[in-house]
C-alpha cells in the first residue's frame, strides 16, 4: 500500500509543483506571475498579481508537501482549495466533462488529495519519519 501511495503522491505533488512554477516563474511553458496575473484579471479575478501569487504558491507548496508526504493534510488542503477556486472561477460554468473545459479533472484531483489525506501518506513519507 505504501508504494501505491508514494506513486500517487509523487505524480500529483510534482505535477502541482510544476503548475505552481509555471505561474510563479514562467517555467515549463508557463506565463510567470505577470502573465498569469493578466489572465486572471481578464476573467475578473482581482487583484491579479496577488491572486496569481496565491494560486502559484498554493500549488508549489501544496505539491511539495504532498509529494514529500510531509504535513500531508496541509498539502492536500492547498490542492483542494486551489482546485475549488479553479472550479468556481473557470471550469464550473462549463459543466462536468473536461472535453468541454469542465471540472472533471479538478474533481478527480480533489478526490485523490482528500483520499490520501484521510488514508495517510504511507510509510514512504516524511510524516512517517517525523511523526512515527
Amino acid at each position: 500500500m505504501s508504494t501505491g501511495l508514494l506513486i500517487i503522491r509523487l505524480v500529483i505533488g510534482l505535477t502541482f509543483m510544476g503548475h505552481g512554477a509555471q505561474k510563479l516563474f514562467g517555467w515549463f511553458g508557463g506565463h510567470g506571475l505577470k502573465g498569469t496575473a493578466g489572465w486572471l484579471e481578464s476573467i475578473g479575478v482581482k487583484p491579479g498579481v496577488l491572486m496569481a501569487f496565491l494560486a502559484g504558491a498554493g500549488e508549489l507548496v501544496g505539491g511539495l508537501l504532498f509529494a514529500a508526504g510531509f504535513l500531508t493534510p496541509v498539502g492536500a488542503l492547498f490542492i483542494v482549495v486551489t482546485m475549488l477556486v479553479a472550479i468556481f472561477t473557470v471550469h464550473g460554468k462549463n459543466g462536468y466533462w473536461v472535453t468541454e473545459s469542465g471540472f472533471e479533472y479538478n474533481a478527480i484531483l480533489i478526490a485523490v488529495a482528500i483520499g490520501v489525506a484521510l488514508t495517510g501518506p504511507g510509510s514512504y513519507a516524511l510524516d512517517a519519519i517525523v511523526f512515527g
